[in-house]
């Protein structure tokens, strides 16, 4: 072989090798493209699978809450009359619900709310009828003992549309025992809209499917006639099964720098590096252009926006720049503010020279309340309002201030605000003050009770007296029996006036009453009581116990509530008669006083004890937390009002209403009251 041809056939061999090597590398391009992209997918595919399982777990957690929403609907609604609001209010919160029934353990319906979002759901069919879905449903909830679905079905509606519904019975019980059923109708777009993280469904498709592929709902679509990746989640829920469809758009690879990098030399990468650099460059420069346009575009339609006034001035007090709220607060335009320098325009004009003194020296020294202040402005139209101004520096990008900034809040709202609460706390405590009305009424009715009928008895028993034969007239017994109704009617016209001296909080009428008259006066009535009940009184007034400074009435009426409370306590057989402890105590006492003179000069104020103790069962310590909350009360014809009005009284006259445990059982109430001066005593 010769030379020439030698060259050739290496020249040929040269290019065959380089031809191959140049198919390898496509080949190993093209494998490796594949590779990433198969890789993309299945990472893609991992991904959205994983999404789909995250919404699948959303939807079914928002479910079990409904299902503790429903519980807690069925406890604070015990009674049909009581329900319909707490159910409106469950349906206006929930989208996804359409339907929500009370019905009882035979399945009649007591009670239903329909959603306000789906007005004409039952437009073109009523829901007369129980559905054998629900049916099938409430039984199995009833089996397993918790909330069950029934399968979907296909509700028409007017205008040729229709939605998709699916029923869970949940069954519900009071005091242990079954009371019925909820019966929730759910849509189930709702349910993907409402029940999903709509944020993460952007660009996706959702929607429900059966097993068998058939869409029952569609949430969103992909957009775009683009390639799709595929997720399908099983939502298992009690009684019925759904797939969940997440779809995606494939992602579009991105290999075609690095094939053109393989096969271009140097220079063509160096020139590609060049123009690459060229084009960043003015990239960043369009791009810089384009931010600082936004930002100022952003910035603008934030200051117009904004509901605050904003104000400039530089540092000889001219307006510079005004926001929109700040030309609408005073009512001028900006062309006719900017530029303006002291009295402000918007400065009432009798204030005018202090406020110009005012920022004369806030200018001056640069003084500036970080914490702002109060001003008042007048609009064009003369009208005056109040506004806070706070005010910072304008510093420059040099550092230098050139001017000053204020944000400017208009206060009228926040004082009709103010107004508004002043008028309601008002109308709060006028209010209370009724109802303690009500809480009196309740407390007191028992004892007039007590004075009119001891009235009814004494008056027929002087009627028999005057029915004898005119000889056999006692004159004494006809007396005496007088002298006891006007005894009676006196105190029950006592008991009245102190209610209602109560109600309208004005100064009781204080007097010196010795203790020891204080349980004489409710003595026969606890008497009597206490010998229904086979309970014995012990009474213990220390000797020498000074008077005490009272509106008599009424402390008489929390001694006597006090012990009616105390035998309640202790009902028949517990404590036994046997056990020697069916005994009630009232006992009053002085304790220690305080030597010397208070701060103020005066002698220290001196107390008397009051102790009411029964044996009965004793207090728990919730029932102890609650004790003296208003319309609490431990029983079934209780109004919760007694103890909370014994504290007010007690608290009124200066005192104190305290409880503890009694030994070996039972409660101790004991209150303080002021003890009289010596030149008061009777």
């Amino acid at each position: 072989m010769g030379p020439s041809r030698w060259r050739q056939a290496l020249r040929s061999r040269r290019w065959l090798l380089w031809g191959a090597l140049l198919l390898l590398v496509l080949v190993l391009l093209g494998v490796l493209v594949f590779l990433a992209t198969e890789y993309e997918e299945g990472r893609d595919q991992t991904a959205l699978e994983q999404e789909a399982a995250t919404l699948v777990s959303d939807i079914r957690s928002g479910l079990v809450r409904n299902v503790q929403t429903l519980q807690s609907l069925h406890s604070v609604a015990p009674t049909v009359d009581s329900w319909d609001t707490p159910a409106a209010e469950l349906l206006a919160r929930h989208r996804e619900m359409a339907r929500i029934e009370w019905r009882n353990k035979n399945l009649r319906l007591l009670a239903y709310r329909d959603t306000p979002y789906l007005a004409d759901l039952y437009g073109m069919l009523r829901r007369t009828s129980l559905p054998a879905e629900v049916s099938l449903a409430c039984d199995n909830a009833r089996r397993i003992s918790g909330p069950s679905y029934s399968s979907s079905y296909f509700w028409p509606m007017l205008g040729g549309q229709g939605l998709e519904l699916i029923e869970m019975c949940l069954p519900v019980s009071r005091s242990a025992e079954p009371d019925g059923f909820l019966v929730v109708t759910y849509s189930l777009p709702g349910i993907l809209a409402e029940l999903t993280n709509q944020a993460s469904l952007r660009g996706r498709g959702l929607s429900f499917n059966e097993a068998d592929g058939t869409r029952l709902a569609l949430h969103s679509m992909v957009p775009g006639p683009r390639r799709t990746l595929t997720a399908r989640t099983v939502l298992d829920m009690p009684g019925h099964t759904l797939i969940l469809q997440l779809q995606a758009p494939r992602q579009a690879g991105g290999l075609f720098p690095n094939v053109l990098t393989a096969v271009v030399g140097a220079l063509a990468l160096a020139l590609l590096v060049v123009l690459f650099l060229l084009g960043r460059d003015i990239r960043l420069r369009q791009r810089a252009e384009l931010d600082v346009a936004e930002a100022l575009a952003f910035r603008k339609a934030m200051e117009d926006s904004l509901v605050t006034g904003l104000r400039a001035r530089d540092m000889e007090g001219r307006i510079t720049y005004v926001n929109p709220a700040f030309c609408q607060m005073v009512g001028l335009p900006a062309e006719q503010l900017i530029g303006t320098g002291l009295p402000a325009p918007w400065w009432p004009p009798e204030l005018a020279d202090e406020y110009q003194q005012r920022q004369a020296v806030r200018l001056a020294g640069r003084i500036l309340p970080r914490e702002g202040y109060e001003s008042v402005f007048q609009r064009s139209d003369g009208a005056r309002f109040p506004v806070l101004i706070i005010e910072a520096p304008l510093i420059d990008a040099q550092g230098n201030q050139t001017g000053f900034m204020s944000a400017i809040l208009d206060l009228t709202e926040q004082r009709r605000v103010e107004d508004l609460n002043r008028t309601s706390q008002e109308r709060l405590q006028a209010t209370a003050r009724l109802a303690t009305v009500g809480e009196m009424a309740s407390l007191l009715s028992h004892e007039l009770n007590q004075p009119l009928a001891a009235i009814s008895s004494y008056a027929s028993g002087t009627l028999n007296l005057l029915e004898e034969p005119p000889g056999t007239l006692h004159q004494a017994d006809l007396l005496q029996a007088m002298r006891r109704i006007g005894e009676q009617a006196e105190r029950a016209g006592r008991v009245i006036k102190s209610v209602a001296d109560f109600v309208r909080r004005r100064e009781q009428v204080r007097e010196a009453v010795t203790p020891q008259s204080l349980i004489d006066a409710i003595q026969p009535l606890l008497a009597l009581q206490a010998k229904k009940q086979g309970i014995r009184l012990h009474i213990d007034v220390s000797p020498g116990c000074p008077a005490v400074l009272c509106d008599r009435t009424m402390v008489e009426q929390v001694l006597l509530n006090l012990a009616r409370n105390g035998m309640q306590a202790m009902p028949f057989d517990n404590p036994s008669f046997s056990s020697g402890l069916r005994v009630l105590s009232l006992m009053v006492g002085q304790p220690r006083a305080h030597a010397g003179l208070a701060p103020g000069g005066e002698p220290r104020k001196s107390w008397v004890n009051f102790a009411v103790t029964d044996h009965g069962q004793g207090l728990s310590s919730e029932v102890q937390e609650k004790l003296f909350t208003p319309f609490f009360t431990t029983r079934a014809e209780g109004m919760g009002l007694g103890l909370s009005l014994c504290r007010t009284v007690i608290e009124q006259h200066g005192g104190a209403l305290t409880h503890e445990d009694a030994e070996p059982r039972g409660t101790v109430f004991r209150f303080t009251l002021p003890a009289a001066h010596l030149s008061s005593a009777p």
